[in-house]
């Protein structure tokens, strides 16, 4: 209304705004199981992608804003749990990742420290030293890409 009385025109919502809407509404709706298969490029006419990988990190490490909690809690089941764990381990192998991601990791890392400690314990597993292993993984990884993307630009494409 007011855009008319200024004389702007209703800004189009452009194409890849509209499909990162599309994936990160995709996304909200999944559960572990079908984010795994996201990831794993398992879902038909879904590939995933580097908005996909930021919006499942997004989603274990942010708070419902209606139960003002998070994705997996300490009281969660265990296979919940090992789900949340396996998903971050595959996000951060995988081959579309990005330093958003790689930030987003970290801070699943520092959150979910109590729960990953206890399951630990509790389980006799090791996702403490495989979830930092992971996230070095891909820091490497991000190092590689940006000193080839570096040595590209300056050898011109």
């Amino acid at each position: 209304m007011f855009g008319k009385i200024l004389g702007r025109k209703k800004e189009e919502i452009s194409s890849s705004d509209r499909a990162h809407n599309e994936i990160v509404s995709k996304i909200n709706q999944m559960n572990l199981t079908d984010m795994r298969a996201y990831l794993k490029d398992s879902m038909k006419d879904f590939e995933s992608c580097e908005d996909g990988l930021t919006a499942v990190m997004s989603r274990l490490i942010t708070k419902d804003a209606k139960t003002s909690k998070r994705y997996i809690e300490i009281d969660a089941m265990d296979s919940k749990i090992k789900k949340g764990f396996e998903i971050v381990l595959t996000v951060a192998a995988h081959k579309k990742m990005t330093v958003t991601t790689v930030e987003q990791i970290q801070e699943f890392i520092k959150l979910y420290q109590d729960i990953i400690v206890k399951y630990d314990t509790d389980h006799k597993q090791i996702y403490g030293s495989r979830l930092k292993d992971a996230l070095s993984k891909s820091i490497e990884n991000i190092n590689k890409m940006t000193e080839i993307n570096r040595k590209s630009a300056v050898l011109g494409k």
